[in-house]
């Protein structure tokens, strides 16, 4: 199928290109402002699907709003028309489409354009009234608030909340493109004469602004967020998508000293936190007990034998560990352990405890196996 794609440069457009391709699509045809008109006439004449994503949000001048919105579209209907293809079309309209101002009307003159071609032409359309579309590869103080305050928010840059009150229809990239390719095998989700990307979240201006906020803190204090929440796994994605990138990485605390280090790596409010602790050769760690907590302890480098007794028993168990076998050991409430290097090199074990360390309550008591 050859897809013809207009606006292909543009946030969508970028995102959806990708997909088609990762989706075994390999005849895109791809149109953006810059190139030849002729290009244009060309692909209306052979293409057999068409996304139309080509539209102007922030102009220099007003009157661009008609012409990039609505005189773009009328463009690439008579070339259709001129050349008999009835390809079915997917376009990308706004909910601000019902709005009086001259972004709204201009994409109510494209909608209005499209619905007719269709009545003429007997060629499917598909128009979306999309909400405020969010996700990576989307440019800050244009495509969205939520790109502005993303990137705003990781250089250290100050973000403006005018009314914190204000209610947003979010919708994320990836669930747009879902639907579109929906629509691409003719079945689009339909809220007639519409249709319309069924996942959309609510959130206030000033929540949005205060999670996006944590995100950067949560790289601090080792946190990770709730990603249970849909809005709130699919924000975290888009927020670590425009982190500098001379600042994909940072720097952890290392508890150091001679027998070896413990680092947290992360904490989750629910989930418990995850860590590292590297023992040298011959160096034995633990020996405690926990009333409540539990462990997993995986060795990922090293050889090592894990003990386990119950306080009031003399029976030793003994679990052998290595990096060549990836094993995961349970340490339950209960029973002292230890954990001790009988190899050559540095014993590397990833821990997983069920709740966040806390000094005020550390339930951790000590007791040699």
């Amino acid at each position: 199928m050859k897809i013809l794609v207009t606006g292909a440069k543009g946030f969508i457009g970028k995102n959806l290109i990708a997909e088609l391709k990762n989706r075994g699509f390999q005849e895109i045809l791809i149109y953006t402002k810059d190139d030849d008109p002729a290009l244009l006439e060309n692909y209306a004449k052979e293409c057999e699907f068409v996304f139309h994503l080509a539209g102007v949000n922030r102009p220099t001048h007003e009157a661009e709003f008609m012409e990039g919105n609505y005189g773009f579209t009328e463009k690439l209907l008579r070339l259709l028309e001129d050349f008999g293809n009835k390809a079915p079309i997917v376009a990308a309209s706004s909910i601000q489409a019902k709005q009086d101002h001259p972004y709204g009307k201009s994409k109510k003159a494209m909608e209005d354009a499209l619905f007719l071609h269709e009545s003429k032409t007997g060629a499917k359309v598909y128009v979306y009234r999309l909400p405020n579309v969010f996700g990576k590869w989307s440019r800050p103080d244009y495509n969205s608030v939520v790109a502005t305050y993303c990137h705003h928010i990781a250089r250290n840059l100050p973000i403006y909340i005018h009314h914190a009150e204000t209610e947003l229809t979010l919708c994320y990239i990836d669930d747009v493109l879902d639907e579109f390719l929906n629509a691409l095998k003719g079945s689009p989700a339909m809220q007639s004469p519409y249709c319309t990307v069924p996942l959309t979240y609510q959130i206030s201006l000033g929540d949005l602004a205060s999670l996006l906020e944590s995100f950067k803190v949560n790289r601090e204090n080792l946190h990770i967020a709730n990603m249970e929440d849909g809005l709130t796994k699919k924000l975290y994605s888009t927020y670590v998508s425009f982190l500098p990138e001379n600042q994909f990485a940072y720097d952890l605390q290392m508890h150091l000293d001679q027998r070896g280090s413990f680092t947290e790596f992360l904490r989750t409010p629910d989930r418990g936190q995850v860590s590292v602790n590297v023992s040298k050769p011959g160096i034995t760690k633990g020996n405690h007990w926990h009333h409540s907590k539990n462990e997993k302890f995986l060795v990922v480098s090293g050889e090592g034998i894990i003990r386990f007794r119950k306080p009031d028993c003399t029976e030793i168990i003994e679990y052998h560990v290595s990096g060549e076998r990836m094993q995961v050991v349970d340490i339950p409430a209960g029973y002292t352990h230890s954990i001790v290097n009988i190899g050559q090199t540095d014993l590397i074990t990833v821990i997983w405890v069920n709740e966040c360390f806390n000094p005020e309550r550390p339930d951790t008591y000590y007791l040699e196996v």
